[in-house]
């Protein structure tokens, strides 16, 4: 496997709910951290949405393995965030045979 070119900083954001003291929660994302990362694209499509068209890109992020269960190891149902652009994580695999980088399927929605 080729070294992947880790250039860009991604912060990687968990998602929790907090109470919105009139008996319900809101939805908010904490940081975990930053991690450079590889972003390879794959094919994109366009999906009705409930009020909007969003496009949607179905894409590859390369990043640093680290252990099962540390903050710094993403898993599905987190995200990435560079500026304005977030990336849904859908699924996370090794990379490589040594377990050194991790790929994680992510989708990025961009309203149309």
């Amino acid at each position: 496997m080729i070294a992947p070119n880790l250039s860009r900083a991604l912060v990687l954001e968990v998602c929790e709910q907090a109470p919105d003291g009139a008996g319900g929660f809101t939805t908010l994302w904490r940081s975990l951290g930053t991690l450079w990362a590889e972003v390879r694209p794959g094919s994109g499509r366009e999906v009705a949405g409930v009020e909007v068209t969003l496009s949607t890109v179905a894409m590859r992020i390369t990043v640093r393995a680290a252990p099962q269960g540390t903050s710094a190891r993403p898993c599905a149902g987190q995200r990435f965030r560079e500026g304005d652009r977030l990336f849904a994580i859908l699924a996370v695999v090794e990379a490589d045979a040594a377990c050194r980088y991790l790929t994680c399927h992510v989708r990025e929605e961009i309203p149309a």
